[in-house]
C-alpha cells in the first residue's frame, strides 16, 4: 500500500471515529441520562452535571482527532517520519493523559458530592486504563518517529 492510499484509509478511520464519537456524546449518552432520570426521578439533579462533565471529555478527543488528521496529511505527503508528526503524537499523548486524569478525578469528585455510585467509579477505571494505554502508545510512537526523523535527516545529509 502506498503512502497516499494509507493516508486515505487513516482519514476514513478518523472520520469514522469522529462520527461514532459524535453519536455517543450527543445521542447515546443524553438518551441514557434521560432514561435513567425517567426510571429514577431522584437522579434528576444529576443529569446536567454528568452531561456537562461527559461533554467536556470530548474536547481533548476532538483535538486529538485533528492532530491525527494532520498526521494523515503528512503521511500522504510522504513525510511519515518528521519532527512535526513526532510533536503531534506527543500532543496526542498529553491530551490522552489530561483527559484520563480529568475523567478519573471527575468521577471521584462526583462520588464525594453524592452524585456518583461506587460501581460507576469501578467501571470508569476500565476507561481510565484505556486512556493510559493510549497515552503510553502515543508517547512511544512519538519517540520512535522522532528517532526515525533524526535518522532520515542524517541519511539525507550524507547522500
Amino acid at each position: 500500500m502506498n503512502q497516499h492510499k494509507f493516508s486515505v484509509w487513516l482519514k476514513g478511520i478518523l472520520m469514522g471515529v469522529g462520527l461514532c464519537g459524535c453519536i455517543v456524546y450527543f445521542a447515546v449518552l443524553p438518551d441514557i441520562g434521560r432514561s435513567t432520570v425517567t426510571a429514577y426521578p431522584e437522579f434528576a439533579g444529576w443529569y446536567w452535571p454528568w452531561q456537562i462533565f461527559l461533554w467536556l471529555t470530548a474536547i481533548p478527543c476532538g483535538i486529538a482527532l485533528a492532530a491525527g488528521w494532520r498526521i494523515a496529511v503528512n503521511i500522504g505527503r510522504d513525510r511519515s517520519f518528521s519532527r512535526e508528526n513526532a510533536r503531534l503524537l506527543h500532543r496526542i499523548a498529553w491530551l490522552a493523559a489530561v483527559d484520563t486524569l480529568y475523567f478519573f478525578l471527575g468521577n471521584i469528585i462526583l462520588l464525594f458530592l453524592s452524585m456518583n455510585h461506587v460501581g460507576v467509579v469501578l467501571i470508569s477505571l476500565l476507561i481510565c486504563f484505556v486512556g493510559v494505554a493510549v497515552t503510553v502508545v502515543a508517547a512511544c510512537l512519538s519517540h520512535l518517529v522522532y528517532k526515525a526523523a533524526d535518522l532520515q535527516e542524517q541519511s539525507d545529509l550524507t547522500i
